[in-house]
């Protein structure tokens, strides 16, 4: 059986309706993806969220709190959370603009950048294990285009 067939297979309507749609493979595949590599991060007492506000800040230009919120799709309530956090964890801080004093920059410590070449590469292991699995090298390539905003 294909991964597709195992996805359809797995769905409730698969069992007595008709065939699920995209959006709902796509749930579907994203909770088991994100289930596989929650387990992974765990291991370095990190959720997956998290990992992804340090990736952001990896560039090491520094973000405004919006614009993070935006890019990654975390309500900005629950991203400041997520920041406290890290920042408590000496793995991020914040900056206060040179021009404007209320603009507040978030940028990645030593200490996290660190920490995240260990999480990425749990987490390339794990893309690695879902690549062989899907058999579909491309596959990143086309999630990539029904994530575009």
């Amino acid at each position: 059986m294909t991964a597709q067939h195992d996805a359809v297979a797995a769905t409730p309507a698969a069992a007595t309706g008709p065939q699920p749609l995209l959006v709902e493979l796509v749930a579907l595949a994203h909770r088991r993806l994100t289930g596989g590599l929650a387990a992974a991060l765990a291991e370095q007492d990190c959720t997956v969220d998290q990992w992804r506000v340090l990736r952001a800040l990896a560039d090491g230009a520094g973000h405004p709190m919006g614009e993070l919120s935006q890019a990654l799709l975390i309500p900005q309530a629950s991203l400041s959370r997520l920041v406290d956090g890290l920042a408590d964890s000496g793995l991020v801080y914040r900056r206060q603009g040179d021009q404007d004093r209320r603009r507040i920059t978030a940028h990645l410590s030593r200490q996290g950048r660190t920490h995240l070449t260990r999480l990425d590469a749990l987490a390339a292991a794990h893309d690695d294990a879902v690549r062989r699995t899907c058999g579909r090298a491309d596959l990143g390539e086309a999630l990539a285009r029904l994530a575009a905003p």
